[in-house]
């Protein structure tokens, strides 16, 4: 599969999303699996290769959103996704979005270095001040991972997801461009 080096760290670079059909069949997959889903309140859906293909196509071709596949430096292999989304311009913000699908990367730090790559990325080269996101209260394993990266809580919804027969409080984080200290991509130009 052709992937291309966009923003490469120690372990995994970030590729622009591509649409082939062996991607588009592995993210079909992960997009029916509970233990990828539960996490990203998508559980409820059902999605088919079509549908899926229709998504990772059209996400292809916004230019407002910054969508990734999360690729495993000495493999090539593909082991998940990433994304700035919804970015406003103006505001300069925008919401990240991540998902770890390989079941053997999840929770050895291959998020933590997506998200500090997209983070340096955001800020240092796309201008943005503010990087949001949400999450189930659940999900304990990405909120450290969030703080470790430097996000902070802003607030939650009480039980506003509702998954497996139970209710949910969603969380809220952000981190702004002064809150990023980090040097995390390896093949930029020019070192400040």
């Amino acid at each position: 599969m052709p992937y291309f080096k966009k923003l490469v760290g120690d372990r995994i670079y970030l590729s622009p999303k591509y649409a082939s059909d062996e991607a588009i069949e592995k993210y079909t997959k992960w997009m029916n699996d509970f233990q990828v889903t539960d996490y990203i309140a998508k559980s409820a859906q059902i999605v088919t290769f079509n549908s899926e293909k229709e998504w990772i196509e059209n996400s292809t071709k916004d230019n407002d959103d910054r969508n990734f596949d999360i690729i495993d430096l000495n493999t090539n292999k593909l082991i998940g996704s990433i994304a700035l989304m919804q970015i406003n311009w103006i505001e300069r913000n925008a919401e990240l979005g991540i998902f770890i699908g390989e079941e053997n990367y999840r929770g050895n730090g291959y998020g933590t270095e997506a998200i500090n790559l997209l983070l340096e990325y955001g800020f240092k080269y796309l201008n943005l001040h503010s990087i949001k996101l949400s999450l189930l209260s659940i999900n304990e394993r990405a909120h450290k991972c969030y703080l470790k990266c430097g996000f902070k809580d802003t607030g939650k919804n009480r039980e506003e997801i509702f998954l497996h027969g139970k209710y949910y409080d969603k969380l809220y984080m952000d981190i702004l461009e002064n809150e990023f200290t980090g040097d995390y991509i390896r093949n930029k130009n020019i070192d400040l």
